[in-house]
């Protein structure tokens, strides 16, 4: 276990106000961890997470157990398609609120397998931060995008567009060179995501926000505290397969 108390270690990235969105991109980069965090094989997060109805101004739900498995794919091409494997899990308790997971081929969650329709559009809602250590290959296009500030913090705006033309916008903080906001088109309409209490990993170093804040079309959606964070763990296939009692619904 690494519990996110590691010490907090700021770096002084000489800032420019003439930056263009690789310069400022390369500089968030190199304050998040540089090679390590731009290609990681594998990250674990574990935390709590809070649950808002759109409809009611309070917590709605409360995971006191809430983990995600990733398993990177290096070649990423597609900024808001699933990629690599990843699972989610939810708890209350003892109760599973939640279970989602994709092994690279199938998607699953705690009802059985997700049709790939239903899928891809899950998925389409849900991942797109990835596409940030992707932006500097070829078939990427960076663009700036007016500044805008949030939280107190302002920020210089880039825009990562992929190879197939999904644009992803984010927030760069105009200090220190965090990454404090994400925000793309979805089916479920304008996602927004922002990050917050940001911590240094020294082994490997790795910048880690331990709040992030989804919205959906302006609305709260979520807010997951993490707690501990592990980079390039190796982890078996077995936490990213389908679960036996739903393999035999998986077309050949």
């Amino acid at each position: 276990m690494r519990p996110l108390a590691a010490l907090f270690l700021f770096l002084s990235v000489p800032l420019n106000a003439e930056d263009g969105p690789r310069e400022i991109l390369e500089k968030a980069i190199e304050v998040a961890g540089g090679e390590i965090w731009l290609a990681p094989r594998t990250l674990v997060l574990e935390g709590t997470a809070d649950f808002y109805a759109p409809d009611k101004p309070g917590v709605a739900s409360r995971s006191d157990d809430y983990r995600m498995w990733r398993a990177m794919d290096p070649d990423r091409k597609s900024a808001h398609g699933a990629d690599g494997k990843v699972r989610i899990l939810a708890r209350k308790g003892t109760t599973t609120m939640f279970e989602v997971g994709f092994d690279g081929e199938t998607t699953w969650n705690d009802k059985g397998v997700v049709p790939k329709a239903e899928a891809d559009a899950y998925w389409a809602s849900n991942f797109g931060f990835g596409v940030i250590r992707q932006a500097l290959k070829d078939g990427f296009r960076l663009e700036s995008a007016p500044g805008r500030t949030i939280d107190g913090h302002a920020l210089d705006m880039i825009r990562v567009i992929d190879p197939g033309g999904q644009a992803t916008l984010f927030g760069i903080d105009r200090e220190s060179r965090f990454i404090r906001y994400m925000g793309f088109a979805t089916p479920r309409g304008w996602h927004e995501r922002v990050y917050d209490d940001f911590v240094m990993l020294k082994e490997p170093r790795w910048l880690q926000a331990r709040e992030v804040t989804l919205f959906y079309n302006g609305v709260r959606a979520n807010t997951v505290h993490w707690k501990v964070a592990r980079v390039n763990d190796d982890l078996p296939a077995e936490t990213f397969a389908v679960p036996s009692r739903f393999k035999e619904r998986v077309s050949p």
